[in-house]
C-alpha cells in the first residue's frame, strides 16, 4: 500500500528536502536545490523511479518515529519479533555537496535488514552507471549529475537496483552516507557520519534556541518554524512554498502544481511569523530577498520567484510519472509565474511596511522600489486579474484582489507619513478612499449581506476573511461580520474552510478539492478579532489534530477521505499556524497588529483582543 501524504516525515538542509515514509523509503529528493530535478520520485510515481529503502526484512514490522528534540534529525523505530532497531535519517551539506545519511541503530535483540537504493536522476527517468570505487564508494553519474554511496554493508547489483542484506545487533551501529555532487568536480571526502550527527543537532538545537514560547501551542509553533526554517534557503534567504510538485488538491484529479518557489504573497506572514517568534535574522534575509526579487521595471513585478530570485518558471509536463495514486499530469515550473495578480503589491508594500516598523527595514533606497511599484499599481488597479488562487478561467475583478491594492496604498501612505519620505500623499490618498469606495458599491452582495468573490458575482470566496485581517474594514462592521456568517453557511465542510466553490466554473478547471487549511487558520484569526474565544479555540484545536505524527500539514485536508492532500510540507499552512497560535496566546497578536492603526479612523478595528495565555511552554 502506498504512503498516505501525512505519512511522510521530511529531513532538510535548508538547500533541499527529503521526504521520509513510515515504512523507512525515502520517495523524494531533488539534488542540490528543492527545484531541481529529483534523484528519487516514486512519491510520484513506483519505486522504479527512484527511492531509498532501508527497514527490516520483515513485512510485518511495525514502526513509530519523532524528531530528536527541536531538530530535523528523524528517528523511526522498527519493532519486530527478533528485535528492535532505530534508523536516524538526516541532511547536511558541505560546499558543493549535500549529504544525506543513514544510521542503523540495533536496540534491542538481533534484526534482519535489508536496503534497495533506486536511483533515477531527472524525475525518476534517467539511470545511472553504477561503479565501485578504489576507496569502496559506490559511484552513480548520470551527465552532470553524481552520488556516492558509502557504507560497510555489502550490496550488488539487481534489476538495475542496488540491494543488500544485512543483521543488526543491540548496540552496533551501520552508517550509510549518500553524497550527491557534480560529475566534474574533484571527489569529496569521505565523512563521518555520526560526527555529522552531532554538528547537524548542535545546528539545529542552537537556531531553536532562540524561540520565544508561545503558551501551550508552543511545541506545534516551534515545529512549524522549524519546518519553515527548513523550506528556506540558507543562502539566499528565499523560503520555498512546499517541497514537492504534483501532490493533488483531489486525489485522482488534475489540480497538482509545483510548489517549489518563493511567493511574494506569504511575504507578510513569513515576516511576522519569524518576527513574533524572534527569529529576526531570518525575517531580514526574508525582507532581503523580497527587495532583490522585486526589483527591475515594476511593471515586470511576478507573483512568485525561483530560490534565487530568478524569474523563468516555464511550466512542462513529465509524462513518465504517473503522479500520486494516479493523480497526472505531473507538472514541474508553474505557467502561474506569468499571471498578474493584483494582490501581490499590497502583500510586499504591507511587509515592507511592518519590516520597517519592526527595525530591520531597508534604507530611503528601498522607498525607491515601493514608489515605483505604487505608481504602477496606480495606473493598473482598476483592471481585472487572475486572483490570489491563480484560477485559470479568465481574469476577474477579484473583491480580495482590490482589497490587496488597497493595502498598497494604505501601507505606502502609512510608510512616507512616518518616516518623512517624499510621496504625492494626496493622490495616493484619493487613490486608496476610491478603491475602498468601489470594494464596498461594487464588492458587496446586500442580498446575501456578504462581500462576494468578484463584482457582480454573487459566489463566496475565503479570501474575504482578510478583509478584516488587513484592516479594510473593522471586525465589527456589519459587512465583515455578514461575510463571516456566509462563509460559515456556505464554505464549510465538516468544519474546515473551503476556498471557494470549484463548482462554479472560476477556476477554468474540473471541480472538487480539499478544504484550504491556511483560510481555516484564518477564520480563527477573524474569531480572536471578533472576541469568539472559544470558537477559535475550538476551531484551532481541530486544526491541530491534522498535524500528522510529527507535527506537519499539507496545503489541504480531504474531510470526506480523512486525508491530507496537495503539496507537503506547505509552508502557507504552517505560518497560518504560527500566526493563529500567536493571536489566541498574546494580547494584541498579529492579526490586530496588521489590522490596526489605519490611516482612516473609520477603518480601525473594534480593539478586541483575548486574554494572555497563563501556560507557557
Amino acid at each position: 500500500m502506498p504512503n498516505w501524504i501525512e505519512d511522510y516525515a521530511v529531513i532538510g538542509n535548508c538547500e533541499t528536502m527529503a521526504l521520509v515514509g513510515r515504512d523507512g523509503s525515502i520517495d523524494w529528493l531533488c539534488l542540490p536545490r528543492f527545484d531541481s530535478a529529483a534523484c528519487f520520485a516514486a512519491l510520484l510515481g513506483t519505486p522504479e523511479n527512484g527511492r531509498w529503502l532501508i527497514a527490516p526484512a520483515d513485512p510485518k514490522a511495525g514502526s513509530t518515529r519523532h524528531y530528536l528534540g527541536d531538530t530535523l534529525i528523524l528517528e523511526t523505530a522498527f519493532d519486530t519479533d527478533t528485535g528492535r532497531v532505530c534508523v536516524v535519517d538526516f541532511l547536511s551539506r558541505r560546499d558543493g555537496v549535500s549529504d544525506l545519511v543513514r544510521i542503523v541503530r540495533g536496540i534491542s535483540g538481533s534484526v534482519a535488514m535489508r536496503t534497495e537504493l533506486v536511483v533515477r536522476f531527472d524525475y525518476g527517468f534517467s539511470v545511472p552507471w553504477v561503479t565501485q570505487r578504489d576507496d569502496g564508494r559506490l559511484q552513480m553519474i548520470s551527465g552532470p549529475e553524481r552520488l556516492l554511496l558509502d557504507t560497510t554493508v555489502a550490496l550488488r547489483g539487481e534489476d538495475m537496483r542496488t540491494v543488500g542484506e544485512f543483521e543488526i545487533k543491540a548496540g552496533e551501529e551501520i552508517s550509510f552516507v549518500l553524497a550527491w555532487t557534480l560529475s566534474y568536480k574533484a571527489d569529496p571526502e569521505q565523512i563521518s557520519a555520526t560526527r555529522a550527527l552531532r554538528e547537524i543537532e548542535s545546528f539545529w538545537s542552537d537556531w531553536a534556541a532562540a524561540h520565544k514560547p508561545t503558551g501551550e501551542w508552543s511545541d506545534a509553533v516551534l515545529r512549524s518554524l522549524l519546518t519553515l526554517k527548513a523550506l528556506s534557503h540558507w543562502e539566499t534567504g528565499g523560503i520555498v512554498a512546499a517541497a514537492t510538485t504534483s501532490l493533488p488538491e483531489q486525489l485522482g484529479g488534475s489540480r497538482n502544481w509545483d510548489y517549489r518557489f518563493c511567493w511574494l504573497r506569504d511575504a507578510t506572514f513569513t515576516l511576522y511569523a519569524l518576527m513574533e517568534a524572534g527569529f529576526l535574522d531570518e525575517a531580514r534575509a526574508w525582507r532581503n530577498w523580497l527587495l532583490r526579487a522585486a526589483a527591475g521595471s515594476s511593471d515586470q513585478l511576478q507573483i512568485m520567484y525561483g530560490i534565487a530570485g530568478e524569474r523563468r518558471l516555464d511550466e512542462y509536463e513529465v509524462p513518465w510519472l504517473p503522479g500520486y495514486e494516479g493523480s497526472a499530469p505531473v507538472r514541474i515550473g508553474n505557467a502561474a509565474s506569468g499571471q498578474v495578480q493584483l494582490d501581490v503589491y499590497g502583500e510586499v508594500l504591507d511587509a515592507l511596511y511592518v519590516g520597517r516598523r519592526a527595525g530591520i527595514a531597508p534604507d530611503a533606497s528601498g522607498w525607491a522600489l515601493e514608489y515605483a511599484l505604487v505608481e504602477h499599481l496606480e495606473a493598473i488597479w482598476n483592471q481585472p486579474d487572475d486572483g490570489i488562487w491563480e484560477v485559470r478561467g479568465g481574469r476577474r475583478h477579484f473583491t480580495h484582489s482590490k482589497v490587496m491594492a488597497w493595502v498598497a496604498f494604505d501601507r505606502a501612505v502609512r510608510s512616507a507619513e512616518e518616516c518623512g519620505f517624499e510621496a504625492p500623499l494626496d493622490r495616493w490618498r484619493a487613490v486608496r478612499e476610491r478603491i475602498h469606495d468601489e470594494v464596498c458599491d461594487q464588492g458587496f452582495d446586500p442580498a446575501q449581506n456578504s462581500f462576494v468573490q468578484s463584482y457582480g458575482s454573487t459566489a463566496l470566496d475565503a479570501s474575504l476573511l482578510m478583509i478584516p485581517l488587513v484592516g479594510f474594514l473593522p471586525a465589527s462592521d456589519p459587512r465583515v461580520r455578514g461575510t463571516l456568517a456566509a462563509i460559515e453557511r456556505d464554505l464549510m465542510r465538516d468544519g474546515f474552510v473551503m476556498r471557494y466553490d470549484t463548482g462554479r466554473g472560476a477556476d477554468g478547471l474540473p471541480p472538487g478539492e480539499g478544504a484550504f487549511l491556511a483560510c481555516s487558520f484564518w477564520l480563527v484569526d477573524n474569531y480572536v478579532l471578533q472576541g469568539r474565544y472559544d470558537e477559535a479555540r475550538e476551531l484551532f484545536t481541530r486544526l491541530l489534530a491534522l498535524c500528522n505524527d510529527v507535527g506537519l500539514l499539507a496545503e489541504e485536508y480531504d474531510p470526506i477521505a480523512k486525508r491530507q492532500v496537495g503539496n507537503f510540507p506547505q509552508a502557507f499552512s504552517h505560518l497560518a499556524l504560527i500566526s493563529s497560535a500567536h493571536n489566541l496566546s498574546v494580547a494584541r497578536g498579529p492579526a490586530h497588529k496588521r489590522a490596526a492603526g489605519t490611516s482612516k479612523t473609520k477603518h480601525h478595528h473594534d480593539g478586541a483582543h483575548p486574554p494572555v495565555a497563563r501556560s507557557r511552554r
